[in-house]
């Protein structure tokens, strides 16, 4: 990668984790025995290519997070911010308090704690190309009808599931938060936000390993995943 050009990590965890049904945030969720948010501090630490780290979160788990990462030595967190209404609030926020020399972002769902070092390098390397781009990997898509009954399935060379880091030129995705915000429009995707302004966001391969945990189900699926790389479950 390009030694001129610096990435900072925006890791989004505000969410409220309803789904998850747990009466704490499921950035602290214990996956062998380290909360779900050290797992993903940690594989953002541990890429070379990211030189700073901003946690947006919800002011309730500041303390909490910011202990984790003490006792992880994460060295590469500058910020902890609080999120917004919206998560294109919570990107605003966490871009915002990245380093002014900062030339891409690395946006990452906390939720995502399989993410590894060698897929934020690669995602990293390539949006230095390309400007815009997201891991991705192929699926299986059906479509159906009213009555749930199956009409076709369209070519899954051409289809992929969005996963995160998805990485831009910080100047570009600056330009497509303010454009999408004077638009009165709002995008959960941060490809799509800056695929609103007619930017190409460019396709690089993913993990399916790197599952965002939503459900209590999700968590053993990662416990499992972590087992089988070497993580001691204590």
């Amino acid at each position: 990668m390009n030694e001129m050009k610096k990435v900072a990590a925006v890791i989004v965890a505000a969410g409220n984790s309803t789904r998850m049904g747990s009466e704490i945030s499921k950035q602290l969720i214990p996956l062998c025995n380290i909360p779900t948010i050290g797992h993903t501090l940690m594989a953002f630490e541990n890429a070379h290519s990211i030189c700073e780290i901003v946690v947006v979160c919800r002011e309730s788990d500041m303390n909490s997070i910011r202990q984790v990462a003490e006792e992880l030595n994460i060295t590469k967190l500058k910020a902890l911010v609080k999120g917004g209404s919206l998560r294109s609030d919570s990107v605003r926020n966490g871009a915002k308090a990245t380093s002014e020399d900062i030339d891409f972002l690395a946006i990452h769902d906390g939720a995502r704690p399989l993410i590894t070092p060698d897929a934020i390098n690669r995602a990293n390397c390539s949006a230095v190309e390309h400007r815009a781009v997201a891991l991705m990997v192929p699926v299986t898509v059906k479509v159906v009808d009213e009555k749930g009954v199956i009409v076709s399935t369209p070519e899954r060379k051409t289809l992929r599931a969005a996963q995160t880091p998805q990485v831009f030129e910080k100047s570009l995705y600056m330009e497509a938060l303010e454009k999408t915000k004077s638009a009165g429009v709002e995008f959960t995707d941060d490809c799509a936000l800056v695929e609103f302004i007619g930017a190409k966001v460019y396709a690089v391969e993913g993990d399916y390993q790197n599952i965002k945990l939503t459900t209590p189900s999700d968590i053993a699926v990662a416990e499992n995943f972590l087992i089988q790389r070497g993580v001691k479950a204590k």
